[in-house]
C-alpha cells in the first residue's frame, strides 16, 4: 500500500494526491475565467515572453527565472486541473 502523503505534486511538495488534485482544479477554475486568462496573459508577457539583454546581472536573472517558474507552475496546475477533471 502506498502512503497517501508520499505523492509529490507539480510544485515538488509532498501532500495527499487528493489534496494536490484540489489545488490543480482550483487553479484551473480561477484561470478559466475571462479575467483569469487575461491575468495569465499579462503574467506571461512580463516573464516567460520577456527577453533579457546581455547586461543582465546574475541577481536580476535569478529573480526573473523565479518569476518564470511561478508562471510555469500556474500553467502546469491549469493543465493538471483539466486532466483531473476529465478523469473524475
Amino acid at each position: 500500500m502506498v502512503d497517501s502523503n508520499n505523492f509529490v505534486g507539480i510544485d515538488g511538495f509532498r501532500r495527499k494526491k487528493s489534496e494536490d488534485a484540489i489545488i490543480s482544479k482550483n487553479v484551473a477554475s480561477l484561470f478559466s475565467t475571462d479575467t483569469g486568462r487575461e491575468v495569465l496573459r499579462y503574467l506571461r508577457s512580463i516573464t516567460i515572453e520577456s527577453v533579457n539583454g546581455a547586461a543582465v546581472s546574475n541577481d536580476e536573472l535569478r529573480h526573473v527565472e523565479g518569476q518564470r517558474y511561478i508562471v510555469g507552475l500556474i500553467e502546469g496546475r491549469i493543465n493538471n486541473g483539466h486532466k483531473v477533471k476529465v478523469n473524475e
